[in-house]
């Protein structure tokens, strides 16, 4: 089970990422672009995703994932129940997620600092 505190330090630990609370709720952003974004009960994260690639990670872990709201479909964003992902998966998927918002050029670096993933 993750918990919003096993993934708080990448929002400011990723290159050009930054944290911000919007009516209470904990978001990651780079620039203006918010690629992580936490429920106010914080049981639940938004992320980045493929848009083409939803359908087929929510049918293959209903458990696990959900579909946005609909004002959100429009988006590339999923959802992730927090109790079902482990900290290692949660971290894995704000990092992707913030691959999805940074040029290549600090995917590559960051993947030569952190050889075997998020720490």
């Amino acid at each position: 089970m993750a918990v919003i505190d096993d993934v708080r330090p990448l929002g400011t630990e990723l290159e050009r990422s930054y944290q911000v609370y919007v009516r209470g709720q904990l978001k990651f952003r780079v620039k203006q672009i918010v690629y992580a974004a936490f429920s106010l009960d914080e049981t639940v994260m938004g992320f980045a995703f493929p848009r083409e690639e939803r359908a087929a990670l929510v049918a293959s872990e209903p458990h696990k994932f959900q579909m946005p709201s609909a004002s959100d479909m429009r988006f590339n964003w999923i959802h992730a129940n927090l109790a079902a992902v482990d900290p290692t998966e949660a971290r894995e998927l704000v990092v992707d997620a913030w691959r999805m918002v940074v040029p290549k050029k600090l995917t590559r670096a960051y993947d030569l600092t952190h050889p075997h993933g998020p720490g």
